[in-house]
């Protein structure tokens, strides 16, 4: 008798989970591809490699500079005080100093440039995909180039709940 209450409990438990899964409409979408497909991404990646080119161009100038004063001070070295030789290697030194920070800056403008391009285009991209998965019913949508959750209805967000139960404000 035991046995046969702990089979009917399985039975009706899995019959309930099909009909809630059955409720949920899944669909995926190569987000990735969306993107790359839309002219406003073509235009940003050129936008971008402009601003990168120009921000090369720049450090460019920098490199030559640098590599003038170590040509200067390896033909002079010879007939150069010691007191000279010092001033001279600390100019080469900050020189150099300069050349990493600026790539350093370049590299983060790069990134916060690309991001202030891409933004608006992800935004208007994910508004779509919600748009038509609410016109089709969908609950769901993942994104198959990164398996990623793009829609999902908002009593199913766990967030909340997640952060009370770990105390996290």
């Amino acid at each position: 008798m035991k046995k046969f209450v702990i089979i009917a409990f399985v039975a009706v438990t899995g019959l309930f989970s099909v009909n809630a899964m059955a409720q949920s409409k899944v669909a995926h979408i190569n987000a990735q591809a969306l993107v790359g497909s839309m002219p406003e991404a073509k235009k940003a990646e050129t936008d971008l490699q402009t601003y990168a080119q120009s921000l090369e161009a720049e450090g460019k100038t920098m490199v030559d500079e640098y590599t003038k004063k170590v040509k200067e001070f390896d033909e002079k070295a010879a007939s150069m005080t010691d007191n000279m030789k010092e001033i001279k290697g600390r100019e080469i030194q900050d020189a150099q100093k300069r050349i990493q920070d600026y790539r350093e800056r370049a590299e983060q403008q790069v990134q916060q440039k690309q991001q202030d391009l891409l933004k608006p285009i992800y935004d208007k991209a994910r508004k779509a995909i919600e748009d038509v998965a609410k016109e089709k019913g969908y609950g769901y949508v993942i994104d198959s180039s990164a398996g990623l959750l793009l829609v999902s209805p908002s009593a199913d967000d766990l967030l909340p709940a997640v952060k009370a139960k770990l105390g996290i404000k």
